[in-house]
């Protein structure tokens, strides 16, 4: 068992340092250009030709932001790949380019081929990473925890909890389920397991009687596995530092199945447009590398990442971060959101920043809106595009003001933003202190 003395669980603040070392290279422009080709080639498609209610729903969930969760956008990955490989096996071709009546549609069908063996390597990698990084936390956990029977009644629990999840999915795949069924009920077994930490780090729900037995679980390790997946816990500052590039992504591989089950269900109904299938093949051959690259960086961030850490470097990185500037990439398309929460009138909101790298032009859309206690939103600074910004204003009310960086008019070229923003209370005058004192 590791000791935990003088340790406490990481921190935001420690994460922010500890990602500065860890900056992702940007993805290509050709991830937003194809993207962007492939939704207007369905939106196209569309037009020609009604959508049936399947469609329908397809192209809404293309209209929707990713999840904000990086775990949830892996599973999504991986559902729209098992999607798009169904759609290439032969069994489901349009019935003309099974029979290959010409060489174009030998020729396509040698390109479905070459994607649907570049697909099934990206979604092997993809589940690889998931399941080592899944043993890995749990493995990191445990040199933490007594080795003796204490730890046996743990890696007891988790066996049998992990074998009656997997008789669930497979009595659902056996009974007929869809993928999309199956993923579904993936990810609410993934969010039972959340719960389940957090019932052990709080020593509630089933894990009451199991705590008992754990005597000397250091109460660091506790602490930690209790906030580790709270919404705004310390991997917020993951999902912020590598989220938008693995959303970006989710989105890309969105487009790629909503286009092709659009195309094969009017394939053999119009002209075949040879320049088609040529976008189709580079989006899924720069989606999988481009895939591939981030499971291949985020698994060696993670396998670094530490869990527990002095309270020294905590203290230290705590009183670091309000010196400490973000750096960010806002993709084409999109919007970058900051609430920050104020609790008296009179306080400050400020910001600095600037566009730090974009193509064409360089600035970028701000604004500030306040957000009121029953959720009704009030314009505080008006839409303005800058390429660079230095700002505040005194607050007329409490509450959640939300700072909006807008690169949504772009249709094709990301923008690098590096900021700062604050709440700054009121400063109460020396007769006021003595006063309640």
């Amino acid at each position: 068992m590791a000791s935990t003395d003088g340790l406490v669980p990481i921190t935001r603040a420690f994460l922010a340092r500890y990602y500065d070392k860890y900056p992702f290279p940007a993805l290509p422009e050709d991830v937003f250009i194809l993207s962007s080709q492939l939704l207007s080639m369905s939106s196209d498609l569309q037009k020609e030709f009604p959508a049936s209610q399947a469609e329908l729903i397809l192209a809404r969930e293309a209209e929707y932001p990713p999840p904000h969760k990086i775990d949830e956008n892996m599973w999504k990955n991986r559902e729209h790949i098992e999607e798009i490989i169904l759609l290439l096996e032969k069994c489901n071709w349009p019935r003309m380019l099974q029979q290959q009546c010409t060489p174009e549609d030998t020729e396509i069908s040698t390109v479905l081929e070459d994607l649907k063996t570049r697909l099934l390597s990206s979604l092997k990698i993809l589940e690889s990473f998931q399941s080592k990084n899944a043993e890995s936390v749990f493995n990191t956990v445990m040199t933490y925890v007594p080795q003796d029977f204490r730890g046996a009644i743990i890696r007891q629990q988790r066996e049998r909890s992990e074998r009656s999840k997997q008789a669930e999915v497979d009595a659902l795949v056996n009974s007929g389920g869809s993928i999309r069924d199956r993923y579904a009920l993936l990810w609410k077994q993934q969010m039972e397991r959340r719960r389940q930490l957090a019932q052990l780090g709080s020593a509630t729900g089933i894990y009451k009687t199991l705590v008992k037995y754990l005597v000397g679980v250091p109460q660091a390790l506790l602490d930690f596995i209790r906030q580790i997946n709270d919404d705004q816990g310390p991997m917020e500052e993951q999902r912020e530092r590598y989220g938008p590039s693995l959303y970006s992504l989710t989105t890309m591989v969105l487009s790629i199945r909503l286009f092709l089950h659009l195309l094969w269900g009017r394939f053999e109904a119009r002209k075949r447009q040879k320049d088609e299938v040529s976008v189709l093949e580079q989006a899924v051959h720069v989606y999988t590398s481009e895939l591939e690259r981030f499971i291949k960086f985020i698994g060696e961030v993670f396998a670094n990442s530490p869990f527990l850490i002095s309270a020294e470097d905590a203290g230290a990185s705590e009183a670091r971060k309000a010196d400490d500037y973000r750096e960010i990439i806002i993709p084409a398309g999109r919007t970058h959101e900051v609430s920050l929460t104020v609790e008296s009138v009179n306080s400050y909101i400020a910001w600095d920043f600037s566009v730090t790298q974009g193509k064409m032009n360089m600035d970028i859309g701000f604004s500030v809106e306040y957000i009121s206690p029953s959720g009704q939103q009030s314009l505080i600074l008006p839409y303005r595009r800058y390429e660079s910004d230095q700002g505040n204003f005194c607050t007329c009310m409490a509450g959640c003001y939300k700072l909006i960086w807008d690169n949504s008019y772009s249709a094709f070229f990301k923008k690098g933003l590096r900021y700062k923003v604050d709440s700054i209370p009121p400063v109460a005058d020396p007769a006021q202190l003595v006063a309640e004192a």
